[in-house]
Formats: structure tokens, C-alpha cells, sequence
């Protein structure tokens, strides 16, 4: 593969998107910048919306979720949204209310474990630190100011061989007292030089200066990052009020594998779901004018722990959005003169005519586990986005959902894959049951594929994102017309005797 090709550009332009979002927090304001760049206009949960046929709008919530929405140039009330969901967390470390910890001279970190992350990948790796803090500024006003230490701030040391003879063949460790990443040295801050006499004696560990339950360590780190802020330059450390701050590797992704056919990098799972989905929004826009129906992209929060969160996909947030746009749409028609709308049945109306994409990452056949994967559900990377089938309902697909999306992939020109996981092996879920059961709507779930899902590092193919972008840009595009022509029908009744 040509690593100036349109293919590999678009790889690229998505590892820079991950790289550039290593918090929920951080995707949402690279999501922001990209859709203020694209003419779309930002609003407001707790104001008052005038919407218009032909428009393009995103709402944020909590700075971690993302709404972003385009009305077609024929919209009337009671047509349908194009929709399609995914998620801007990760499974990762995250920061205790309370962290200070010490040891043998060394200050820790503690973490509480976010998500389902594979967590011995998390050991010896250079760990930065992102998320938001809020800060009272010298005015006595609070601000919530996203933070990124962007450097070799953390490690969690692993035990050596010497004193662990079965490392090998059986890593194991206590989550709570040994998965503590490692921030600084007593030593260091008894001297504050780095030619501090050989011999001398290191600080104790109760000597460390503690303030709001955290090393004055880790606060000073946070306000260095703040100091650029508006309103934040020369906080005191007691200006700090509260923070949602993870720990990220601060390696970079990039392509990789002998042609660059691969994608290395964290958080795959499920922000490159997350760059898909919108690119497919942004890329259909210059059909937007003849299409009848609202076209959504939905990015939430909390996935990986439930979604059970006011910005999570198990919260009214995607509901209430869309009766919103729903009455604000009718409101627009009827002060055009439009004949009244009957509100009452409205939204019913309007599901009816609707579809949602569940869009999160697929597991790929890998080569080292051949026997974890049922014989006729091997998705490979490189091959097209995969749907996601379960008979337990941990996904949404349906037969009728899957042929919609198989005819938009016919459209596009896009292979896809199956997966299905085997029935001695328990399946992941998604946000598509439960936005399925929220809203009403037919889901259907699907993703890339990738190997080392909920690893610190992670894998994928650089052929799959544009593909993936392709499929969507088709399905924001076609959806309307792809869905007047399918009708659900039972056989005829029996001739009553």
C-alpha cells in the first residue's frame, strides 16, 4: 500500500484524531473544533433552539458527549433520523479522590480501574495524564479547564524476574496496593537538585506534602498545565477543587506492519468509531439538501462502565434530543405556514421512519488464538467493517437491520463481514440494545475489526477507516430512499370458512 495513498491519509488522519484525545474529555473538544470548522453551529441543553430545514447543529453534555445533527433540505415533520452512536471513553486508569500514597521514598498514585482494560499491559509504560479540572479563579467563579500532561509522568514498575520466578507463567497481581503508578522521589524533593549529595538520606514517607487528599506533587504538575488557561495563570494550590483526570499512554499511535497495512495505537476501542462515524456525517453533507430526514451523530460517555450516566447511552440524552429537534422542526413549519402537525403521535411517527447505527469496534480472528473464534465468524482486518449478531440480544442486529445496512454497503461499494461469538464464550455488548429499547428504533451493530481490544496498545487496519467512512457517508446518504422500498409484510390471513 502506497503511504501516500488516499487510503493511508485517511489511517493517519485518524491516528491524529486519537492521538489528540486521550481522555472523553479531550475527544469531545477535538469533535467540537472539527464541527465548528464545518459551519456547524453550537447550542445550548438550557436554551432556547430555533431550527430550520437545511441546518447543521451539535449540543455537548458534561464536555465528555457529543450530539451533532443535520437537517435535510426536504424535511417535513414526521420523517425519519438517520442515526449512528458510538462512544468517546476507553478502559484506562483513572485518579482517586483521594491518590496520596507513599513507599520506600517513592510518592504513588492511587488509580481506580475504569472500564475492563487488560490491565497488565498497563505496567511499564510511560503514562501521561489528561482529563478536566475545575479551579476557582481569583474572581470566586468556578471554571472547568481540560488539563493534558502530555510527557513521561507516571510508571507502574512491574516485579522483577528475580523475585518472581512465574512471571511467566502466570502474571498476577493485587489491583488495589500493586497496580500504583509511581509519580515521584522523596529523595528528589528533600534536595530539589540534581547534584544532591551521594549518601544522603531520602525524606520519609510521611514527610510528603499532602493538600486535598493529593501529593502538592501531582497539584503542582496540574496548575504548571493549567497555567495558560484563561483566569489560571498563578492559582494557589487550594484553587483546585475537584478534577476527572485518567492516565494515558503517551506513545503515540501510528501506522505500522511491513506495507503500513496496520494502525498502533490506544483507544481504538472506540474512538476510531467515534472519527469514523463523523467523517461519514461531514463527507455526506453535499447531499444533504435533497434528503428528506434528520441526519445524526450521537458520540456518548461511560460505555465502557454501563453507560448508566447522564451522558451515557442509558440516559435520556439521545431521547430527549431527538423529540427536541422533533417539535423544534414542526414549530419552524408551522410558523412557515405549514398545516398544523398533530404532535400527539409525532415522535411515534417519526421512529418508525428512523434507523441507529451502533457503531464500536469488532473483534478480529487472531492468529495465536484460533480456537477463541467459531469456524464459520473469522473477521480479518483489512476485509470491510463487520456486523455484530448475538441471539442473546447483547446486540441489536436484526434480520431486517442488517439487510439495511448490507444494501447501503451494496451502494458504497463496501464488503462486509459477520461476527458472532461462540456459545462457550460469553459476549461484550454495546450501546445498541439499550438505545434500541430507549428510543424504539431498528439498530444494528458493527465495527472494524481489530486484535488487542481493551489493551493499553491496540491494533487495527488501515484500510478499514475509509471504508468505514465510505459505508456511512452511503448511509447518510441513501438511508431515506433504502428504507421507502422495504416492506414488512405477513402472510396473507386464512380464508375464514
Amino acid at each position: 500500500m502506497s503511504s501516500s495513498s488516499p487510503t493511508l491519509a485517511t489511517a493517519s488522519a485518524a491516528v491524529d484524531f486519537i492521538n489528540a484525545s486521550p481522555s472523553a474529555f479531550h475527544a469531545v473538544a477535538t469533535t467540537r473544533e472539527t464541527l465548528l470548522g464545518a459551519g456547524f453551529v453550537e447550542l445550548a441543553e438550557g436554551e432556547v433552539w430555533t431550527l430550520e430545514t437545511g441546518g447543521k447543529y451539535f449540543v455537548t453534555r458534561n464536555q465528555s458527549a457529543v450530539m451533532a445533527f443535520a437537517v435535510g433540505g426536504g424535511y417535513t415533520p414526521g420523517a425519519g433520523f438517520t442515526m449512528l452512536g458510538a462512544h468517546t471513553d476507553s478502559p484506562c486508569l483513572k485518579v482517586k479522590p483521594i491518590s496520596h500514597k507513599a513507599s520506600e521514598g517513592l510518592l504513588t498514585v492511587g488509580v481506580e480501574v475504569y472500564g475492563g482494560p487488560i490491565l497488565h499491559s498497563w505496567f511499564d509504560r510511560d503514562l501521561g495524564l489528561a482529563g478536566r479540572v475545575v479551579v476557582r479563579k481569583a474572581d470566586g467563579s468556578l471554571g472547568s479547564h481540560l488539563v493534558r500532561v502530555h510527557r513521561p509522568l507516571l510508571r507502574v514498575p512491574t516485579l522483577a524476574i528475580h523475585l518472581d520466578r512465574k512471571v511467566n507463567s502466570g502474571f498476577s497481581f493485587n489491583a488495589e496496593t500493586e497496580l500504583l503508578p509511581v509519580l515521584g522521589s522523596a529523595f528528589q524533593l528533600a534536595f530539589a537538585t540534581d547534584d544532591a549529595p551521594a549518601g544522603a538520606a531520602a525524606t520519609s514517607d510521611t514527610e510528603f506534602e499532602v493538600s486535598l487528599g493529593h501529593s502538592t506533587v501531582l497539584l503542582d504538575v496540574l496548575l504548571e498545565a493549567l497555567a495558560a488557561e484563561d483566569g489560571c495563570a498563578g492559582l494557589a494550590r487550594d484553587a483546585i477543587v475537584d478534577f476527572d483526570l485518567v492516565m494515558y499512554d503517551v506513545q503515540d499511535g501510528t501506522l505500522g506492519g511491513a506495507q503500513n497495512e496496520f494502525i498502533f495505537a490506544s483507544q481504538l476501542d472506540n474512538l476510531m468509531m467515534s472519527f469514523c462515524g463523523l467523517r461519514g456525517l461531514l463527507g455526506s453533507l453535499d447531499s444533504l439538501a435533497d434528503d428528506t430526514n434528520v441526519r445524526l451523530v450521537a458520540l456518548f460517555d461511560n460505555e465502557e462502565v454501563g453507560s448508566q450516566s447522564e451522558h451515557g447511552a442509558n440516559s435520556n440524552l439521545l431521547q430527549r434530543l431527538v423529540e427536541r429537534i422533533i417539535h423544534g422542526l414542526a414549530e419552524a413549519a408551522a410558523a412557515a405556514g405549514s398545516p398544523d402537525v398533530q404532535l400527539s403521535s409525532l415522535y411515534d411517527r417519526t421512529i418508525r421512519k428512523s434507523f441507529f447505527v451502533s457503531a464500536d469496534m469488532a473483534h478480529a480472528a487472531h492468529p495465536n488464538y484460533r480456537s477463541k473464534h467459531p469456524d464459520t465468524s473469522r473477521p480479518a482486518m483489512n476485509k470491510g467493517p463487520v456486523i455484530k449478531y448475538n441471539a442473546r440480544e447483547r446486540y441489536a442486529t436484526t434480520g431486517v437491520s442488517a439487510a439495511i445496512l448490507k444494501e447501503v454497503a451494496a451502494r458504497a461499494d463496501v464488503p462486509l463481514q459477520a461476527f458472532a461469538c461462540r456459545n462457550d464464550i460469553p459476549c461484550g455488548s454495546t450501546i445498541g440494545p439499550m438505545t434500541s429499547a430507549h428510543l424504539g428504533v431498528r439498530t444494528v451493530d458493527m465495527g472494524n475489526p481489530q486484535l488487542s481490544m481493551h489493551s493499553a496498545r491496540e491494533m487495527c487496519g488501515s484500510r478499514d477507516p475509509a471504508l468505514a467512512i465510505a459505508l456511512f457517508e452511503a448511509y447518510f446518504t441513501h438511508f431515506a430512499a433504502i428504507d421507502a422500498t422495504l416492506h414488512e409484510s405477513f402472510p396473507a390471513a386464512a380464508a375464514s370458512s
